[in-house]
């Protein structure tokens, strides 16, 4: 949103100097109205080229401040309140009324005005131009303009965060939307058939021996771990992640984990606010190595930390289980997407043994700022 405004002053601050040095130059204004000029262009070149060069400045009040009064100098240099540069003291309006809340807009655009008025008695306004309507009219009008223009920029930078912020909630509601349908798909449909073919396989556990009963048993054992993925999946995809903290929805997740198993589970450190994609994405990636450790390792102790160091921030999901399998479980993706959704936050996920030779340790490294994704958690 800010270059958006930062393109608004750039195109009004050129325009409006452009036409002030064009009325400098065709009338006379003052005995120096040739200084006027080059401080006219050498505050514009300045101002605009250090906004550019060091976008921070553009919410600096601080940087409005200058940029203010070098505008209201320009106009005090001309020696009247109505100078070629009172279009160009409008522009250092800009930035301040789409920076600052509505109320904060408008208390900065009353104080410019009265700075403007307290430069306009400091040139030649005095109580004989006040006794002439048409003169009158004019103060008015110039002393009105500023603040018209600051009510019409907060009001309209407003408008566009509560835009904003609607389409990203039904943007929310259509992905939590599409996520619960899946959910019900999954339960509903191919998890029943997932059951069906358990209880078909059981039906024949009994009447086979021998090489075939070691396979019977080897599929009921695969249907069991599917129905399992299922579950997990399907409480995934109801859990909304709005407004939770990655460590809160891991330390559920953990919650929800420890009646299904013996292993005790910890969950430590934090790695602070992080941005709607990346959390999600690094909730799915830690939940599903959580899963895994407690489902498939037979560990008794499954240690989840996690730190964050300035820009960037690690979890290390451990445990002392068996350690990684050889041979990858048929059926199981798990793996693959968590690598697919490291790979989408451009994050680094690494696997291997625990910090002791035993276990697993499944370590993930992000960036702690919002990147481009394509796809959708």
């Amino acid at each position: 949103m800010t270059s958006r405004w930062m393109a608004l002053l750039l195109m009004t601050r050129l325009l409006s100097a452009g036409v002030a040095i064009l009325l400098l130059s065709m009338h006379r204004v003052t005995a120096h109205d040739p200084l006027l000029i080059v401080a006219a262009i050498a505050f514009t070149v300045a101002t605009l080229g250090a906004l550019a060069y060091a976008p921070r400045l553009q919410l600096s009040p601080a940087a409005w401040l200058v940029d203010g009064a070098g505008v209201l100098a320009l106009v005090a240099a001309s020696e009247d309140w109505r100078s070629p540069f009172y279009v160009l003291m409008l522009t250092a309006l800009i930035l301040p009324s789409t920076g600052l809340s509505f109320r904060r807009a408008v208390g900065w655009g009353i104080a410019f005005t009265l700075t403007y008025l307290a430069v306009a008695l400091y040139t030649n306004l005095d109580a004989n131009t006040l006794e002439s309507t048409v003169r009158l009219e004019t103060i008015a009008t110039h002393l009105m303009v500023p603040l018209i223009v600051v009510l019409a920029l907060a009001y309209a930078t407003d408008v566009l965060e509560r835009l904003r912020g609607e389409r990203l909630r039904s943007e929310r509601l259509a992905v939590q939307s599409e996520r619960q349908r899946i959910a019900w798909e999954l339960h509903d449909s191919a998890k029943q058939r997932v059951h069906a073919a358990h209880l078909v396989l059981s039906a024949l556990h009994g009447q086979v021996a021998g090489a075939q009963a070691q396979l019977v048993e080897h599929a009921l054992g695969e249907l069991r771990a599917a129905g399992a993925d299922m579950d997990t999946s399907v409480a995934e995809l109801r859990m909304p992640l709005d407004g939770r903290s990655v460590q809160r929805l891991l330390d559920e997740r953990a919650a929800e984990l420890v009646p299904a198993s013996d292993a005790e589970i910890t969950v430590s450190g934090s790695v602070g606010e992080l941005p709607a994609h990346v959390a999600a994405h690094v909730y799915r990636i830690c939940a599903e190595a959580l899963t895994n450790a407690v489902r498939h390792s037979a560990a008794r102790h499954v240690d989840v930390v996690l730190a964050r160091n300035g820009s960037s921030a690690t979890i290390k999901v451990c445990d002392d289980g068996s350690g990684l399998p050889t041979i990858r479980r048929p059926g199981s993706n798990g793996l693959r997407s968590m690598r697919a959704r490291a790979d989408t936050i451009g994050a680094d996920l690494s696997l291997g043994p625990g910090p002791d030779g035993r276990g697993t340790c499944v370590a993930l490294t992000f960036a702690t700022e919002a990147t481009e994704t394509t796809s959708q958690p």
